[in-house]
């Protein structure tokens, strides 16, 4: 697409009756190109749409599919790419279920000694939870180191977790390495693969970590993570996530503070790959020690995936050992301006990481795992066909060579609004292979199947040109037309050309949220329907 000024037609010069749009952009003083969007800067768009019958036939192509044009080329839209689909899935246990001969007669053995493991188990955490409540009586001075005598009461703690990590089968763990002095590295990441890491940590380091505010509510659990001086955070709030990076920043900056533990992936995996880092712990700017955990094993898998907590015990009881290995890294030292380089700190640890696992590092998120989950609660036949790869999006916007403008606004996307576009799809019955046919999509979107407009917005998203879309090339249209500068004023614009009697039939800002959420087809195709009776 041919470069414009800011004050040119996005379109080229039509004939007459065709529709013209045009793009304004108000500066309120110069500045310098930037990375982030100017926050002064004022679209605003003038539409004269002239009628247009929008039902005359397509034009067919070689393959008999309708050659369509691009219908958000008026919001400055120059199409879109998706990457191929991943065949990793990072969350899938590899024995969900038990198997095999050697498999049953071995739980059968075990079953006297996991009535005894159990024992031990739930022996070690009342009389960790009794040692905790004691070390937290009375103290009220959260916000500051630990006094020495309550650390001293919780080393009775830290012995009834190993215990438990015994009851769980880990009677010995082999360790590679040692971890570095506090004063050297103040922060450590690991990868994450079940809840036996915590476990450890808890007795082998004692550290602060950081975790989700759900984890305060867990009986006897949440009492022992408070005795560790939790940084609490919910990762879908800005703020928050805000608040526990110079939290974090600060209690690394204190010597008398524990080492700051982080699992940087923000979920669990099953270990045969690392998943994408969140920067929590490479802003602060601190020299990183990176540890690594393994599970070797033959015939039962140890990640937690999507096995239930209970099930995941059971089979960790019956086992006659469950393996596990250490291993403390090198230090990895920040670069010398932290705070610009905080993605490519990350980047060098999770290579560093990677290359010690000798696994790769993939672009899913935590927000896959969400899609994954609601895929998996709906029983579509694979749900892992629904994973996007979120933590690609940026690179993606990057390979289209698009400006630094368009870079920032194209694919940032929450995963609550990925899961919200989940909705959306599978209301449209995909089919065993995670795709949609067009019908399915004009019928769920409420689009006329004899409108041109409507086979061009099928178009737009069906990038292979099958006559199908995959959720992946939904979720990446619909975030590529909602990114686009001028789609919240022509969603204002849609609904104000809609309320032709003027009687404000749906508040201003429902109606905003709704166009939003269904993507911005929807309202342009209900102004056009309500104009021109098409």
């Amino acid at each position: 697409m041919a470069e414009h000024d800011l004050t040119s037609r996005l379109l080229s010069p039509r004939s007459s009756d065709q529709p013209h749009t045009v793009l304004t952009v108000h500066d309120g003083e110069d500045s310098e190109p930037s990375d982030r969007p100017p926050s002064n800067q004022q679209y605003s768009i003038q539409t004269r749409i002239p009628y247009h019958n929008h039902n005359h036939n397509g034009i067919n192509n070689e393959n008999g599919h309708v050659s369509c044009q691009n219908p958000y080329e008026f919001l400055g839209s120059v199409g879109f790419s998706v990457p191929a689909p991943s065949t990793v899935d990072p969350f899938r246990n590899g024995t969900p279920f038990i198997s095999g001969v050697y498999e049953m007669i071995k739980i059968v053995l075990c079953l006297p000694i996991a009535l005894a493991r159990l024992v031990l188990f739930g022996a070690c955490l009342a009389v960790g939870y009794i040692a905790t409540r004691i070390a937290l009586e009375g103290w009220k001075d959260k916000q500051y180191p630990m006094p020495k005598w309550r650390s001293r009461i919780m080393w009775v703690t830290r012995v009834c977790a190993r215990f438990i990590l015994f009851s769980f089968g880990y009677q010995w763990i082999r360790r590679k390495g040692k971890p570095a002095p506090r004063e050297i590295a103040p922060i450590v990441v690991s990868n994450h693969v079940s809840y036996i890491e915590p476990i450890f940590y808890f007795y082998e380091l004692f550290p602060t970590i950081v975790a989700s505010e759900s984890h305060d509510s867990m009986p006897f659990v949440g009492t022992i993570i408070r005795a560790m001086q939790v940084i609490y955070v919910n990762r879908f709030s800005p703020a928050s996530r805000k608040n526990a990076v110079n939290e974090i920043k600060r209690r690394a900056s204190c010597d008398k503070f524990p080492r700051v533990l982080l699992f940087p992936e923000g979920t669990t995996t099953n270990g045969k790959v690392l998943i994408s880092f969140q920067l929590g712990a490479f802003i602060p700017g601190h020299p990183i020690q990176p540890i690594i955990v393994r599970y070797p094993h033959l015939h039962f898998d140890q990640s937690w995936g999507l096995v239930s907590l209970a099930k995941l015990m059971f089979r960790m009881f019956t086992q006659f050992h469950n393996f596990m290995e250490v291993e403390y890294l090198p230090i990895i030292m920040p670069p010398d301006h932290q705070k610009q380089n905080a993605v490519h700190f990350a980047e060098r640890t999770g290579q560093a990481m990677a290359s010690a696992l000798n696994v790769v590092q993939t672009s899913h998120s935590y927000g896959d795992l969400m899609l994954l989950m609601k895929a998996a609660q709906l029983q579509k036949e694979k749900p892992w066909s629904y994973m996007v790869e979120m933590a690609r999006n940026e690179s993606v916007s990057q390979a289209l060579k698009l400006s630094t403008f368009e870079t920032y606004l194209l694919y940032h996307i929450s995963s609550l609004e990925a899961v919200d576009f989940l909705d959306k799809f599978l209301s449209m019955n995909p089919d065993n292979s995670g795709c949609v046919k067009r019908h399915d999509f004009l019928r769920v979107l409420q689009l006329k199947k004899a409108c041109t407009l409507s086979e061009e917005i099928f178009g737009f998203l069906d990038v292979e040109k099958n006559g199908s879309i995959t959720f992946k090339q939904f979720l990446f249209g619909s975030a590529h037309v909602m990114k686009q500068p001028p789609f919240r004023q022509a969603c204002e614009l849609a609904f104000a050309e809609c309320d032709v009697g003027g009687d404000n039939y749906c508040s201003k800002e429902e109606s905003l949220n709704s166009f939003v959420s269904d993507c911005f087809w929807i309202s342009w195709q209900t102004f056009l329907d309500r104009q021109f009776q098409i």
